[in-house]
């Protein structure tokens, strides 16, 4: 177990914010400006605001096309599938939810905040979207929606969550939420409406490429994952619908030290009209700097590559982009000395053998598959911090080396490390992802010394 109980010590209290912290991270909340030391003082803004980021993540994991094929619904007249996949989890939320307003021949609302404050657009939806007895095995629930002819506002609303909470959908809102129109609070309960009574059915006889909306691999949302931690704007929902135009990667070649000229890149709101050659000229630029400015192997990737998606060449550009961005952290560490791979893995094998541990001979050792080496390097650095006695180390089965991974990444994110890897790319010695995991541990050991 990773999480230290109640009566905590000092130390273990700073272990378990580190955990709290990094693990937020790991799943793509900005906490770049947030340390240890503000949650554990209870600085309002910004315990609320990474608490937001991690409900708000939770709460819209669903509101996706490879997960939800019924969303296709919400397509409209004259729009194509990649129209959709473009939209944000709160533009789609808002999308379906006057999607039920028009099938109840109701007003549309463009918000969730001044537009539901009266509190008729959530009757009318949750009267829509309320099980009307047609699905075997699921009884019906009929809406009360007397409550509309209430004059009082705050009792109009306190009537209307009686009947969310007959759906049991009450969560997030109080009565007064609805009626001052609390944005963030509103969003959320209706994207908890959303996840558990869609009421969609997906479209038949529709000429889609269905094979088109893929899941979203484990590299790709790590890569996305990543770049939102650092709070790039505009958030990356679709990795590649969402860097077509190359601003979030500008972004990140300022996080890496690689100057841009802003005067050459083309902002949005971007005209209809030329839209797509004003983002290909920043793709274009992108890549320039990339081969020019950061040095990177860029062979046979063009403007055009990052422009339409290709996931091949796109993430080869945004490894090189990760890879960097963790050796710079290594080099400002080491008062400027060049990293490389062979650099890392110098270090954790000294690092082993002085605590008497077993080394690696690279990132593709097949031993780091039970996450031995990278446990034990945690151990070296923080003594005594693995506990050993819940582990197997030989003759392990997959679900036991899964254990043993996920206990590592815990444990490395506990001490202060911010591991972007999971416990898959250990299992399967990703040596890619295995870098960063023994990368950020060496940025903390040498913190340390």
């Amino acid at each position: 177990m990773a999480i230290k109980p109640l009566n905590l010590g000092v130390s273990d209290l700073q272990e378990n914010l580190n955990l709290a912290l990094n693990s937020s991270s790991a799943i793509g909340c900005h906490v770049v400006n947030i340390g240890a030391e503000d949650l554990k003082e209870g600085r309002q803004h910004l315990v609320l605001g990474l608490l937001w980021q991690v409900i708000k993540i939770g709460l819209f994991a669903d509101i996706e096309l490879s997960r939800n094929e019924a969303l296709m619904a919400l397509l409209r007249d004259g729009e194509s599938l990649e129209d959709l996949m473009k939209l944000s989890p709160e533009e789609l939320l808002l999308r379906w939810a006057n999607f039920h307003l028009e099938e109840a021949g109701c007003s549309k609302i463009n918000n969730f905040s001044s537009d539901i404050k009266d509190s008729k657009a959530y009757y009318n939806i949750l009267n829509q979207v309320a099980p009307k007895g047609d699905e075997e095995g699921i009884p019906p629930i009929a809406i009360d929606v007397s409550g509309l002819r209430e004059k009082d506002d705050v009792q109009r609303a306190e009537m209307m969550l009686q009947q969310a909470d007959r759906l049991g959908c009450r969560q997030f809102v109080m009565p007064t939420d609805v009626v001052r129109g609390n944005p963030k609070l509103n969003l959320a309960f209706v994207a908890n409406l959303f996840n558990k009574y869609p009421a969609l059915k997906k479209p038949e006889n529709v000429d889609i490429d269905w094979s088109s909306i893929e899941g979203e691999t484990r590299e790709e949302r790590t890569f996305r994952n990543w770049m939102n931690s650092l709070g790039v704007n505009p958030r990356v929902n679709h990795l590649y619908v969402d860097i077509d135009d190359a601003l979030v990667i500008f972004q990140l070649y300022e996080k890496i030290k690689v100057p841009v000229d802003w005067d050459k890149v083309n902002k949005p709101p971007y005209s209809k009209l030329g839209s797509n050659m004003k983002k290909l000229e920043n793709c274009n630029y992108a890549v320039e700097l990339g081969k020019k400015e950061a040095k990177f192997s860029l062979v046979g990737i063009a403007g055009q590559d990052l422009h339409s998606g290709n996931r091949k060449l796109t993430l080869a550009l945004l490894w090189q982009l990760m890879r960097r961005y963790t050796l710079n952290i290594l080099e400002d560490l080491g008062d400027g000395r060049k990293v490389t791979d062979d650099t890392i893995v110098c270090w954790v094998n000294d690092a082993l053998t002085q605590a008497g541990k077993p080394t690696i001979s690279s990132f593709k050792d097949a031993s780091i598959s039970s996450s031995m080496p990278v446990l034990d390097l945690i151990d070296s650095i923080q003594p005594g911090s693995i506990r050993y006695d819940l582990l197997k180390t030989e003759d392990l089965t997959e679900d036991e080396k899964l254990n043993n991974a996920k206990y590592a990444i815990s444990m490395a994110r506990k001490m202060g490390a911010r591991v972007y890897a999971l416990p898959e790319d250990l299992v399967e010695v990703n040596p890619k992802m295995v870098m960063t995991v023994f990368a950020c541990l060496m940025a903390r050991g040498m913190k340390r010394a």
